[in-house]
C-alpha cells in the first residue's frame, strides 16, 4: 500500500470545516486506516462531530478518485473505531468514478461575490439529497445564526484559533481560514483581528451584533443555497455524496460557500427544517451558497505532511 504515499498531496485537497484538515492515514501491509487527529476537532462548534464525519467522507472520496486516476485498485471498507472511520484496501479494479485528480485539484470554496442567477433545474435535480432554496429566503436565518455564533464566547474563541488574519501568523501557509480565503482586505482583516482580541471587553457593548453584520447583504441577490438532507449518523457516506456533488458543480463552473452556521444554531436549524418540510432537524447536514463567482478564490493552504 506504500504506492498511496506519493498520492497523498492530492488526498489532502478534500474540504473540512475551518480548513482543519483532520485526516490521518496509518499504513499497514495490506490496508490503510483512515482516521483523524483529535487535536483538529472542533469540540465547541461541532460538538456532535457532524462536520468532522462529513469531512472524513469527503476525504475518502478524494482518496478513491485519485487512486482510480492513477490506475490503482483501491476500495474503502467502513469500520468505525477509536479515531477511525474505516480502511482503504486493495480491490480487483479501480474505483468507478467520472472524476479525475485534476477535478479534485480544481475544486474549492469561494466566499466572494457571486453573479446573480439560479442553478438550472436539470443541474439542481441531479444533486441527490440536496434541497434548493433561494438566497433571499434564508437571509434572516443567516443573520440570526451569525448573531448566535458571535454571541457565544466559546464558539468565537474556537473560531479565532483557526483564523489566519496576517501573513505573519506561524500557520498562515498550513491550515485554517486566511484573510485571503475569507476575501478580506488588509484593513478588514486588521479590524477583525483587533475586534476578536478585545472580544471580552467589547462583547457587552454589542460586538457580536457588529460582527454578525458583516454578512448583511451576503444573500441579497438572485441565487441559490443548497441544503444536504440525509440520515443523521450516516455522515461519512453523506460526505462522500457531498464531495461528488461539489465536483459536479465545479466541473460546470460553479463554486460553493459553506453557511452551516445556520444548522449549527438550534433555533435556525428548526426553522429551516420547517421551511423545507423536513421532520427531523438533525437530518439537515450541510448548507452552502452556490453560484458562479465574480473572481477566482485563493486556494486554501494545506499542511505539508511527511
Amino acid at each position: 500500500m506504500n504506492e498511496l504515499r506519493a498520492l497523498e498531496p492530492d488526498f489532502w485537497c478534500a474540504p473540512s470545516a475551518h480548513n482543519t484538515q483532520p485526516w490521518t492515514l496509518t499504513y499497514a501491509a495490506d490496508e490503510v486506516a483512515v482516521g483523524w487527529d483529535p487535536g483538529r476537532e472542533l469540540p465547541v462548534s461541532d460538538p456532535t462531530g457532524r462536520d468532522l464525519r462529513l469531512s472524513m467522507g469527503a476525504f475518502v472520496e478524494c482518496c478513491l478518485i485519485v487512486c482510480a486516476d492513477a490506475g490503482l485498485g483501491i476500495a474503502f471498507r467502513p469500520d468505525p473505531g477509536p479515531l477511525r472511520v474505516g480502511f482503504l484496501h486493495r480491490a480487483a479494479e479501480p474505483y468507478r468514478t467520472p472524476f479525475t485528480t485534476a477535478d479534485v485539484r480544481a475544486r474549492g470554496a469561494n466566499r466572494g461575490e457571486y453573479h446573480p442567477g439560479r442553478l438550472p433545474d436539470e443541474v439542481a435535480e441531479g444533486l441527490a439529497g440536496m434541497r434548493r432554496v433561494a438566497c433571499r429566503d434564508l437571509a434572516d436565518l443567516l443573520r440570526a445564526a451569525d448573531l448566535h455564533q458571535f454571541g457565544d464566547r466559546e464558539v468565537t474563541r474556537e473560531l479565532r484559533a483557526w483564523l489566519r488574519l496576517t501573513r505573519r501568523h506561524r500557520r498562515y501557509l498550513l491550515d485554517g481560514l486566511s484573510d485571503r480565503a475569507l476575501t478580506l482586505g488588509r484593513f478588514e482583516a486588521l479590524a477583525l483581528r483587533a475586534s476578536l482580541a478585545l472580544y471580552p471587553a467589547l462583547r457587552p457593548l454589542g460586538l457580536p451584533r457588529l460582527l454578525a453584520g458583516a454578512s448583511r447583504g451576503l444573500l441579497d441577490y438572485d441565487g441559490d443555497v443548497l441544503v444536504l438532507v440525509g440520515a443523521a449518523g450516516d455522515e461519512v457516506e453523506q460526505g462522500r455524496v457531498l464531495m461528488r456533488h461539489w465536483l459536479t458543480l465545479s466541473g460546470l463552473g460553479y463554486t460553493t460557500h459553506p453557511l452551516s452556521q445556520i444548522i449549527d444554531c438550534a433555533p435556525t436549524r428548526e426553522v429551516l427544517a420547517q421551511r423545507l418540510g423536513v421532520d427531523d432537524p438533525a437530518s439537515l447536514l450541510h448548507v452552502a451558497r452556490v453560484g458562479r463567482p465574480k473572481a477566482a478564490a485563493v486556494p486554501s493552504p494545506r499542511v505539508k505532511r511527511s
